[in-house]
């Protein structure tokens, strides 16, 4: 009896050593995708781009889930979660060193290029990453736990802005107009000098994801019973005849679009007169941590909430919520539109864990297939952002807030009818 509860004690503290060496994981995409809302505005600027050309960022880096997650899927499946996480983490580390020779030629295609193999990097990683946390324990706190490892992915948003803030966006932006007053070789130095800043916080970035990768490489992981290391004869449709996966994949879809969209345009948002008068697009990246800062304290409070009340209840109110702030954004103005789009942050929190939770559940032998689905359906951040661009080349920025708030209202119906199983 003491020996079985001495192995019992021992298979407990190396779950939660397990949980807490993943979640930096967790933190380093979260700060790497939200880098990306600081490179759109500087990227903008720096080629003089369109609202759709800038929104190309996004289009590319989430265009990299859909096209790799079927393949980023066999590979963990061949070679199990912890040499899949560290094989995430050395792609996304090639990935941001590209960067260097992109900025170097002063060629947005090519910075395009490296965002494509960072992308491709961070889909190894959640399709490894989310499903081990998930069934890294009992099913009924899965989606607490994986609320709680994606707390640590809201740091690395909060505090991504920041960074990028100090180190990209830290010259005065000046408008194609300002720059067409300009001689051309002093325009052509400035927009050269612009890209450039990028180089070395991303060869910084490319450092720290090979170093965290030596070290998942020399940490023994725990492996899951019954899923991790057996084949599986399953295929993608079968895993979709679950009802409640296909609603997930869609609301996975439409959430992320939405959460992109908003992260993309907040720093011009902003900084737009009537809404943050006097803010520069620098000063602007501060509300923006607040913004992803809300998502942490949510995840953190969400974990403990969804241990104690029904998720599905708890994703419905949160969608709610977020429905009632962006109409409150789209019709106010000054502080009152300003605060309320930040506040949104707080709201997401739990959105992306909860749903990745319910739809997985009850897959079993599944669970692979439907997590690759899932991961695909993140192309949702590649899709929506480029048709809120045009909208807000159409309309206004203002106005473009209408389509991530019909994607929530999808979200609301997933809460409360598309995620319950069959049967």
């Amino acid at each position: 009896m003491e020996t079985s509860t001495a192995v019992r004690g021992h298979h407990v503290q190396s779950t939660r050593t397990a949980l807490a060496v993943v979640t930096a994981i967790f933190f380093m995409w979260g700060f790497i995708t939200c880098l990306n809302d600081i490179l759109i505005p500087h990227l903008k600027a720096a080629f003089s781009l369109t609202w759709v050309q800038a929104m190309l960022i996004q289009f590319t880096f989430f265009g990299a889930y859909f096209l790799m997650s079927l393949p980023a899927g066999r590979l963990v499946a061949a070679v199990g979660y912890k040499r899949g996480i560290v094989a995430g983490l050395a792609i996304a580390g090639v990935g941001a060193l590209l960067f260097w020779p992109a900025a170097a030629l002063h060629v947005y295609g090519l910075f395009l290029g490296a965002l494509f193999v960072l992308a491709t990097g961070i889909t190894v990683l959640q399709v490894a990453a989310n499903p081990y946390v998930a069934l890294l324990g009992p099913e009924q706190t899965s989606s607490s736990r994986l609320t709680l490892a994606q707390s640590m992915n809201a740091l690395g948003t909060t505090i991504a802005p920041l960074f990028g803030g100090l180190l990209i966006l830290a010259a005065e932006p000046r408008s194609p107009e300002q720059l067409a007053l300009l001689p051309q070789a002093e325009a052509l130095a400035y927009r050269a000098a612009e890209a450039q800043s990028v180089q070395l916080p991303y060869f910084g970035l490319a450092v720290a994801l090979f170093v965290l990768a030596a070290a998942i490489w020399m940490f023994r992981l725990p492996s899951i019973a019954g899923v991790e290391g057996t084949r599986h004869p399953g295929t993608l449709g079968d895993a979709l005849r679950h009802k409640h996966l296909a609603f997930g994949v869609l609301a996975i879809f439409f959430y992320v679009g939405a959460e992109v969209s908003i992260g993309s345009v907040l720093v011009n948002f902003l900084s737009m007169p009537g809404i943050g008068e006097g803010l520069t697009e620098q000063q602007a990246t501060h509300y923006v941590s607040l913004y992803w800062g809300g998502a942490l304290v949510g995840r953190l409070v969400g974990t403990f909430l969804l241990a104690k009340f029904d998720p599905r209840r708890l994703l419905g109110i949160f969608a709610l919520m977020v429905m009632g702030l962006l109409a409150v954004t789209m019709l106010g103005t000054g502080n009152l539109a300003k605060w309320s789009v930040v506040s949104v942050g707080l709201f997401n929190s739990i959105m992306f864990p909860t749903i990745f939770a319910l739809a997985i559940g009850g897959l079993g032998p599944l669970t692979g297939q439907g997590s690759s689905l899932l991961v695909m359906a993140i192309v949702g951040g590649a899709v929506i952002p480029l048709a809120v661009g045009w909208l807000a080349d159409q309309y206004g920025l203002q106005a473009s807030f209408l389509l991530p708030l019909l994607c929530y209202l999808f979200i609301v119906f997933y809460a409360w009818r598309g995620s319950r199983r069959a049967g």
